[in-house]
């Protein structure tokens, strides 16, 4: 009897044990000896190149974009200019137009000698009363140099005439003429100095290819040939 109820004992404790080992090995296996799962990699995607990229293109456009402007706006400055100095001219060959007929009728009286000056005169105002009705920029360079050869030899005969050094109208008509001789020579300058600007950017690089992209052509202007001051014979 006794040796049964140890045998049911042992029999119990046997399998008590059993089913801890078994529980063990499951909780182990479970939980203590898992494979390690790999850690995900996090990458981090570095945008800087592309953003200056973008950057540098976005300077260069605008940088473009502000030449095209600057171009642009020299050639309708430039234009704009020209087209003034040539206004001026014109006005100012009027004038002289207007001028010149009082000049001969004031000092024809005392140069019944000096037919040489009255023949000038009537010629310049012929050449002057033509290229102020003209846009042909030859003539009225040709006419504005005519009066300019005329003024100094005249002034010469004025100074030695006491009569005609005493007359303020022949010395008012002279300055008045002086004074639009000077305005002509200055537009002439700025005419030519406005073209040859504006010429070179018509045909030089990067400037023609805004120039023909906009429609601005070369100017014909005026030769340095014509600005030249003209020699005096006294």
């Amino acid at each position: 009897m006794t040796h049964n109820r140890s045998s049911a004992i042992i029999t119990l404790l046997t399998g008590a044990v059993a089913q801890l080992v078994r529980a063990s090995a499951c909780h182990v296996e479970g939980q203590g000896f898992e494979s390690p799962q790999p850690r995900p990699v996090i990458t981090i995607k570095h945008k800087g190149g592309r953003m200056n990229t973008v950057t540098l293109l976005v300077i260069f456009a605008v940088g473009v974009g502000l030449y095209l402007v600057f171009l642009f706006n020299f050639f309708q400055t430039a234009l704009t200019r020209i087209k003034a100095s040539i206004q001026e001219i014109g006005n100012q060959l009027k004038r002289q137009a207007d001028l010149i007929p009082n000049l001969e009728a004031s000092v024809k009286g005392y140069l019944i000698h000096e037919k040489s000056i009255l023949t000038m005169l009537a010629d310049a105002r012929k050449a002057v009363t033509g290229a102020s009705k003209s846009s042909d920029l030859d003539k009225q360079s040709a006419a504005a140099g005519m009066l300019g050869d005329i003024l100094p030899r005249l002034a010469v005969i004025v100074e030695s005439n006491p009569e005609l050094k005493g007359n303020t109208t022949v010395l008012g008509l002279m300055e008045e003429l002086r004074d639009t001789s000077d305005k002509v020579m200055y537009a002439r300058r700025t005419l030519i100095d406005l073209s040859a600007d504006y010429n070179i950017k018509v045909v030089t690089f990067p400037s023609n290819f805004v120039a023909q992209m906009f429609g601005f052509k070369e100017q014909a202007g005026l030769k340095v040939e014509e600005a030249k001051s003209p020699k005096i014979s006294l």
